[in-house]
C-alpha cells in the first residue's frame, strides 16, 4: 500500500522550471531515495510535500487522501539547512519543537529524554546549541524530527557533517524507524547510503524524473555485460585466448591470483567465456559486475543531458 503519492506535479519559479510532470509513489514502511544533481528539483518537491509551497499543477496524497496543511503533524522533516536557536537551552528547544508537532509538554519531555538517553547525550540537556559541534547539533535536530512518531519522515542529506561512527549510528536508527512502522523519503548525494538503505528510488534531472523503481532492479538495468574473474595463470595466454570475442576492461596481477574484468561482445555467453579461459588458466571465481548506484547516477544523468 502506498503511504505517499505525487501525481503529475509541475512547479515554475519565475523563468525556471523546477518540476515537470513528476510522479512518485512511496510504499508504506519503506525507504525511498529521492535523488538527483544539485538544482534538479528535489528540494522543490520536498517543500511541496511539507506544504511550504504549492504545485502549479498536480496533486499530492497521504494515505490515499489529498494532502492538506492538517497533515503536517504526520510528517517529520530534517532539512539540509539545519535551523536551531543557538542561544536557547537544548532541552527547552527540543520540547518547544515537539510541542509544535502536537505533543503535550509532558509527553514531549518523556519522549525526548528517551531519545537523549538512547544517543547518550542527556548531559547536553541544559547546554546551549552554540556549545555543540555541527554534527552534534544535527544529532539533536534528528531527534526533534522523529520524536512525535510521524507516519512520514523526510531526511535531506541526513549524514552531512557526521563522522563515520555517528553516520552509522544514524543509519541504524533509520532502519529501526522503518521496522517500527515509519515511511521514509531520503534525499542524499551519498550513493553508498542509497545502496545500504533504499528499497526504491526516483532520479530527477533538470526537473524531470528519469528513473524510478526498486534499487536492485535499476542497478540491474544498467549492467554492461562485464564480468570479474579471479584466476591463476599467464595473462598473455589468457589475453591471446580471449582474442576479439571479449574486451579486457581491467587486469591486475597479485601474489595468489590475478584479477580480470572482461566485457562480452556480440552476445557472448558465460559458457563461452569459461570454455575460452579454462584451457589456459585455473579459475578461482567468476561473477557479474553489478554497477553501483554511483555508476547508475552518473550514467543516467549523462544520458539525460544528451537528450
Amino acid at each position: 500500500m502506498e503511504l505517499f503519492e505525487a501525481r503529475n506535479v509541475d512547479k515554475v519559479f519565475a523563468d525556471t522550471q523546477a518540476l515537470t510532470d513528476v510522479s512518485i509513489s512511496v510504499k508504506e514502511q519503506s525507504i525511498f531515495g529521492l535523488l538527483g544533481p544539485n538544482g534538479a528539483g528535489k528540494t522543490t518537491l520536498i517543500r511541496i510535500i511539507n506544504q511550504i509551497t504549492a504545485p502549479d499543477r498536480g496533486e499530492i496524497f497521504l494515505n490515499g487522501k489529498k494532502m492538506t496543511r492538517a497533515d503536517i503533524s504526520d510528517i517529520g522533516y530534517l532539512p539540509e539547512e539545519r535551523g536551531l536557536y543557538k542561544k536557547m537551552k537544548i532541552g527547552e528547544q527540543a520540547i518547544y519543537l515537539a510541542q509544535l508537532k502536537g505533543l503535550s509538554r509532558q509527553e514531549a519531555s518523556r519522549n525526548l529524554k528517551q531519545w537523549f538517553e538512547k544517543f547518550e547525550i542527556m548531559s547536553w540537556w541544559n547546554k546551549n546549541i552554540e556549545e555543540l559541534s555541527k554534527g552534534m547539533q544535527q544529532k539533536v535536530q534528528f531527534i526533534t524530527t522523529v520524536v512525535h512518531k510521524p507516519k512520514l519522515l523526510i531526511f535531506d542529506e541526513p549524514f552531512s557533517g557526521f563522522d563515520p561512527i555517528n553516520a552509522n549510528l544514524l543509519k541504524q536508527e533509520i532502519l529501526q524507524l522503518r521496522k517500527d512502522g515509519a515511511t521514509i523519503i531520503f534525499s542524499t548525494h551519498n550513493m553508498e547510503s542509497v545502496e545500504e538503505l533504499c528499497d526504491n528510488i526516483a532520479l530527477i534531472n533538470k526537473s524531470v524524473k528519469i528513473e524510478d523503481g526498486p534499487t536492485d532492479e535499476i542497478r540491474e538495468k544498467y549492467k554492461s555485460n562485464i564480468y570479474e574473474i579471479k584466476y591463476q595463470g599467464d595473462f598473455n595466454k589468457v589475453a591471446s585466448a580471449l582474442g576479439h570475442q571479449f574486451k579486457i576492461i581491467d587486469h591486475s596481477e597479485q601474489k595468489k591470483e590475478n584479477h580480470l574484468k572482461v566485457q562480452y561482445l556480440n552476445g557472448n555467453s558465460n559458457n563461452e567465456l569459461l570454455q575460452t579461459l579454462i584451457p589456459v588458466s585455473e579459475i578461482r571465481s567468476f561473477e557479474e559486475v553489478i554497477p553501483s548506484m554511483n555508476d547508475v547516477f552518473i550514467k543516467a544523468v549523462e544520458k539525460s543531458n544528451k537528450q
